[in-house]
């Protein structure tokens, strides 16, 4: 049986319950679609995490080698890697504890999902997170 998305509600609900945005594959060059996706994410009150073992900083923020490097909970593990690279972040996403792993648009991996699933993490794949905080929460988060 083929993955299907949680409801756009169930979305919405991880979203508004969402502070912390790990961002693996986040690119420290401002015109890659990572950089402006987790800038704008930034923007509407997000904290984000850049995982990139090629940079120090990205958007003002530490960058870790691995999610595993992260010292701090995670609600969401944002994915820019390859759909074939997916797997070992959905392992990983799931041993820190995660609470989703949202894979961008034009990434989508069965086994990443089923992962991810068994390790308790709700699954988002080939949707574009800033598309979705714009369309769901056009006000911007409530302040929990």
């Amino acid at each position: 049986m083929a993955y299907e998305n949680p409801s756009r509600e169930e979305i919405k609900r991880l979203l508004e319950n969402t502070h912390t945005i790990a961002v693996v594959g986040l690119s420290d060059k401002p015109d890659r679609v990572s950089y402006m996706v987790a800038e704008a994410m930034q923007a509407k009150g997000y904290r984000i995490i850049p995982v990139n073992p090629n940079a120090d900083q990205i958007l003002g923020e530490k960058s870790y080698a691995s999610l595993k490097d992260i010292p701090e909970k995670v609600d969401i593990v944002n994915v820019f890697r390859r759909s074939e690279h997916t797997p070992p972040v959905a392992e990983e996403a799931a041993a820190i504890g995660a609470g989703a792993i949202w894979l961008q648009l034009g990434i989508a991996n069965d086994e990443t999902a089923a992962i991810a699933e068994r390790g308790g993490l709700q699954v988002v794949m080939d949707r574009c997170i800033k598309v979705e905080d714009a369309i769901l929460l056009p006000q911007g988060k409530s302040k929990s």
